[in-house]
């Protein structure tokens, strides 16, 4: 078998110009010299799932490539790149480690080298890249299955990169990267992204990560010279696990036994189990220098997102609160500039077995809040984001009392039935869907307040829109309330007075309670005057 695919001659891999749209294909190093110049304005065969580990990928070898050969600063030729990446294979001159398709017994890109030299017995075989790739849909509901037929090499690269780097645990013999807390848990990734296109995101990046190798190495124990940085050169019979301090802290790792192939329509894939995962780092709890992962302090472990992705109450937490260790390149430094800067958070939630959705936020940095972040001091920033989480979750909750006394036709008590808790919990969600949208950058967002010369004014006008808002969302909930005559009138009367008894006591906003008797006051004295 001849090597095939090379990413270091083929351009295998498809691009859009950030100038003029054009679609363009390029080699490796062309696409980094592309990327210098901020040339690149995305990758069409790169679905969104696979975003972080593409970029990544691409960030951690580049670090590693210009670590070794001494420098800083990335390359600006293809020649120069390209023996710079050989460099990081001298065993494999010829380059089959930067190949999709290889004999066996050789490296492939993100395959290790079988020991076994033959692939008699792999009998997993996958015909499309998106039967290889990570998601696990349920009954084809959320993504289609095995759908890209007709597919090219770079198709295979993504799904490989994304299976290598950010799969779990799904089953005996299936384990999952080192860089996440447990089988089941995730690979989320938060950073800083300056104005710009991927190219200026990436030089950036890998200049974080030069920048805090010594630093990587000290915390966790990893080798600054002769680790192992990519992980796929080393052969592996799927039962010897690599000691985690043997590791580059720019380790690019895989976690399968996985070996494209030629097949009569193209590309395959053949897949074994393994009785060991590749990397020995399970008491880690995912803490290995990832340049993109937070860190949960208190309990030493690795961030990992539930179904509801990086909502306000996750995003303000790991942007301003105290909870977590923010990853190094979510670090705001100058040369990010002062406009466009946003954070951007991605990743994909995993279950026992199954995918609970992809999520992806960026929240935009204002001037203001750009300012205390690279200042580091977020004490006020944090401090307005935990009161504008407890509002909406204030006026969220007098909505949804209200509601449960709507549809419990308007009786005096506060223990509701399942069935009435249920339809207020459906009722209710919508309301704080679009704050969660509107939280840091929307009308009267969280952005708006701080950089308003009167804060408490914009405060004030956002209570009182969630108020309206709440008021509405009741208000249309009442043909799903009770029907017949009497218990309507008394469901939808209960219901109001909840609502509007709770806006108006202290004890849920007092600024807001504040201004409607204020203002009932000031009515009262206009009636009174002649």
């Amino acid at each position: 078998m001849t090597l095939r695919y090379s990413l270091l001659d083929e351009p295998l891999i498809g691009a859009r110009r950030r100038a003029d749209g054009s679609r363009i294909r390029l080699t490796l190093p062309g696409l980094f010299v592309a990327m210098t110049d901020d040339q690149i304005g995305d990758f069409p065969a790169l679905r969104p799932h696979q975003r972080h580990p593409w970029h990544a990928f691409l960030v951690q070898l580049a670090a590693m490539a210009l670590h070794q050969a001494g420098q800083t600063e990335p390359f600006t030729d293809e020649a120069t790149w390209k023996a710079a990446l050989l460099a990081l294979t001298p065993d494999d001159l010829e380059g089959a480690a930067w190949c999709l398709v290889t004999p066996p017994d050789r490296p492939a890109l993100m395959q290790a080298p079988v020991l076994e030299e033959s692939l008699k017995g792999w009998k997993n075989r996958m015909s499309t890249p998106d039967g290889l790739d990570m998601l696990v849909t349920s009954k084809n509901h959320d993504l289609k299955g095995a759908r890209m037929a007709g597919c090219a090499p770079e198709d295979w690269l993504m799904a490989l990169i994304s299976l290598q780097t950010q799969e779990g645990f799904l089953g005996a013999g299936n384990y999952g990267v080192s860089r996440m807390n447990g089988g089941f848990a995730s690979r989320p990734a938060l950073g800083a992204v300056p104005l710009g296109n991927w190219g200026r995101r990436w030089i950036r990046d890998v200049r974080c990560l030069i920048d805090s190798r010594a630093e990587i190495v000290s915390e966790m124990g990893l080798c600054d010279q002769g680790g192992v940085g990519l992980v796929w050169l080393r052969p592996w019979n799927g039962t010897d696990s690599l000691a985690f301090s043997s590791l580059d802290p720019f380790y690019i790792e895989i976690c399968r036994r996985i070996r494209l192939v030629e097949s009569p329509s193209g590309i395959a894939a053949l897949a074994t189990g393994s009785k060991a995962p590749r990397i020995a780092a399970k008491s880690r709890n995912g803490i290995t220098g990832d340049a993109w992962m937070p860190i949960e302090i208190a309990a030493g472990k690795a961030l990992t997102i539930t179904g509801k992705g990086f909502d306000y109450k996750l995003s303000s937490e790991l942007l301003f609160g105290s909870k977590y260790r923010s990853p190094i390149t979510q670090t705001l430094i100058e040369e990010d500039g002062k406009q466009g800067i946003v954070i951007l958070a991605r990743g994909v939630t995993r279950g026992q077995g199954k995918t609970e959705g992809y999520h992806e936020r960026r929240i935009p940095i204002s001037p203001t809040v750009r300012r205390f972040m690279i200042q580091k001091k977020t004490d006020t920033l944090a401090k307005i984001a935990e009161e504008r989480v407890s509002g909406i979750g204030k006026i969220r909750g007098v909505l949804w009392t209200a509601l449960a006394t709507l549809f419990e036709n308007g009786a005096a008590k506060d223990k509701f039935g399942d069935s009435a808790k249920n339809k207020a919990n459906r009722f209710a969600q919508p309301f704080e869907q679009y704050e969660d949208a509107r939280f840091f950058d929307g009308p009267l967002g969280l952005n708006e307040e701080i950089e308003s010369e009167h804060p408490e004014d914009v405060r004030l006008r956002w209570y009182l829109d969630m108020a309206d808002r709440a008021e509405s969302i009741l208000i249309d909930a009442f043909d799903s309330g009770p029907r017949s005559g009497e218990q309507r009138y008394r469901a939808r009367s209960a219901a109001l007075s909840r609502l509007h008894g709770g806006l108006r006591s202290d004890k849920t906003l007092p600024s807001l309670a504040h201004h409607y008797k204020a203002r009932k006051e000031s009515k009262e004295i206009a009636h009174a005057q002649p």
